[in-house]
């Protein structure tokens, strides 16, 4: 319970302090944000993330300089008839996506799971379960989660699972971080993403093109989940708009 405190702690009030608010130990929770701006300009992270940078962990190409390229990568867990219409987007595109998956969807739908793989997308780890991995504080069992999702895509695909890995809901430790690291995985963060996964909440449409649009950035790595129906709707609109503008879709692997 205390260290549920020091997370809202932190969430709520470094965003007007910018400094963190407690005495951070390995242990201390975390949940991802970063304060996104109208500008175009990369977000910064909050002060009370500076431990990231000793850690192998991304949420922004920051050596993208003036580079247009934004890096499309989306949390899958399941199909309800999205997934498949974001890859068909991806396909008419010719884009690389990330897709952070968990084992249900190989379990329940593993043809998408094998197409992403065919289409050369990069398909990542999500952790087997969804469990909040900052209750994991056993080396062992924060890598079965990684290691087991490992082997069912490898048994399913015949290809090894790419070295990425995104902290369920991003939220994590300084000691996740190290597990991952030592694991060999980059941890991925996002620099933009917006409030798409509530099936029952959808945004509109077009508020939800302007939101992506207002926000583009050099480096930008944008979370989406492909079951949204209103991602599904509007990403050959958005990807057109930012091919207009002249960016280019990157793979995680150049990172």
């Amino acid at each position: 319970m205390k260290k549920i405190t020091k997370t809202i702690a932190c969430v709520f009030l470094s965003v007007f302090l910018c400094v963190p608010v407690f005495a951070h130990d390995s242990q201390t929770p975390y949940n991802w944000y970063c304060k996104n701006n109208d500008e175009h300009e990369p977000p910064k992270a909050d002060g009370c993330f500076d431990f990231m940078k000793n850690h192998n962990c991304v949420y922004i190409d920051a050596d993208a300089g003036n580079e247009k390229v934004i890096y499309l990568t989306f949390d899958a867990g399941y199909e309800n008839g999205n997934v498949e219409k974001i890859l068909d987007t991806l396909k008419k595109h010719n884009a690389v996506g990330a897709f952070f998956i968990l084992e249900n969807l190989m379990i329940r739908n593993p043809e998408i799971v094998k197409r992403m793989s065919d289409e050369g997308h990069v398909v990542c780890n999500h952790t087997a379960k969804h469990h909040d991995m900052t209750k994991i504080t056993d080396k062992g069992q924060f890598e079965k989660e990684l290691s087991s999702l490992e082997k069912q895509y490898f048994d399913l695909t015949g290809r090894e699972m790419a070295k990425f890995y995104r902290p369920p809901e991003g939220r994590f430790s300084e000691e996740n971080l190290t597990f991952a690291d030592e694991l060999g995985y980059k941890t991925v963060f996002w620099s933009f993403a917006y409030a798409d996964w509530d099936n029952d909440k959808q945004p509109d449409e077009n508020a939800a093109y302007e939101k992506i649009i207002s926000h583009t950035h050099n480096g930008e790595i944008i979370l989406l989940h492909p079951t949204s129906a209103t991602n599904a709707a509007i990403l050959d609109r958005v990807m057109t708009e930012w091919e207009n503008e002249g960016y280019r879709f990157g793979s995680l692997c150049d990172l």
